[in-house]
């Protein structure tokens, strides 16, 4: 029985999700076009809030589309893994109720996070496609680069609160939130996450100035429907886990959710205000500035924590 609830929670957490995702969109664009001084969508529906299903209902009717030369099975099953994978890492989302909020959750959301580099490179490849190829490459040496970073980071909190569970993260934080300990690290993990979701200025694996879209460019209707999904999706975890590292609250409150949606308007107002990186600077952001910046913290939390085992 409590399992089935489980599985029940969780496909309304999904369906949750998906809603959020289709109305993210629309966030992004309207954001967007006052940003550049027009309206964005405002014909379907009113204020144009059915656009997002109209959109969706336009993408998955479409006819779905294969280069004459692509692999065949990874070409279709990239999309499929991307949305997965996801959807998958939402169940550490630390509910303290009857979902799958389990002790290695850390552990579990660095996995899936590696995961996702290889539906990139996997649907880069597949699609047989120079542009394509370019972009996978560069997806997958920008993660390599930023997860060293986000793991130092997420080891460093580990350090102090001595757990490997997510739900230690709010309960740690009740008088305090850790940014006011950590702001700078805060600060490396939200560029972090830009990069980690392909997000501009780190949009290197689809760049269409020079990649012409880069490694979804083969991709149409549905395929390309599920990796933009994916991508969302993505950006709402990363703002969850943001707000839950660094902002605490646990996530039964509706305060919890006003900080995930700031934190997700922040990842479009950067993508409507800042310039593509360039690709060097990136590789020198990540390795120069970043990560010595982290392994400090881990040094600085690590000491402290044998500080207070030692003489308190």
């Amino acid at each position: 029985m409590l399992s089935l609830v489980m599985v029940l929670n969780y496909v309304i957490l999904m369906i949750c999700i998906l809603v959020g995702v289709a109305f993210l969109t629309l966030l992004e664009r309207k954001i967007l076009g006052y940003i550049q001084i027009r309206k964005g969508p405002n014909k379907v529906g009113v204020a144009g809030l059915f656009q997002p299903f109209a959109d969706a209902v336009k993408l998955f009717s479409k006819e779905l589309t294969s280069p004459m030369m692509s692999n065949f099975l990874p070409y279709y099953i990239s999309p499929v893994m991307t949305l997965f994978l996801s959807l998958v890492i939402w169940i550490i989302m630390p509910y303290e109720f009857s979902l799958v909020s389990f002790e290695m959750s850390v552990l579990f959301f660095l996995a899936c996070s590696s995961m996702g580099v290889y539906t990139i490179m996997s649907a880069g490849w597949a699609s047989n496609s120079k542009y394509a190829l370019l972009g996978s490459l560069r997806s997958a040496a920008q993660t390599i680069s930023y997860e060293v970073s986000l793991a130092l980071i997420l080891l460093s909190f580990i350090f102090l609160t001595g757990s490997f569970d997510f739900l230690n993260f709010s309960e740690y934080q009740k008088e305090m939130w850790f940014i006011f300990i950590s702001g700078p690290l805060s600060m490396v993990w939200f560029v972090s996450c830009l990069a980690e979701t392909n997000r501009t200025p780190f949009d290197f694996a689809e760049g269409e100035s020079e990649l012409v879209s880069g490694f979804n460019v083969e991709y149409s209707s549905g395929g390309f429907a599920l990796i933009f999904m994916g991508e969302y999706s993505m950006i709402l975890f990363m703002s969850m886990l943001f707000s839950l590292m660094f902002l605490g609250g646990g996530v039964s409150s509706v305060l919890f959710y006003l900080k995930l949606g700031l934190l997700s308007f922040m990842f479009v107002w950067v993508r409507g205000t800042l310039p593509r990186f360039r690709y060097d600077k990136l590789m020198s952001l990540a390795w120069k500035s970043f990560l010595p910046v982290s392994l400090n913290y881990l040094l600085f939390f690590s000491s402290f924590k044998v500080f207070l085992m030692v003489f308190i």
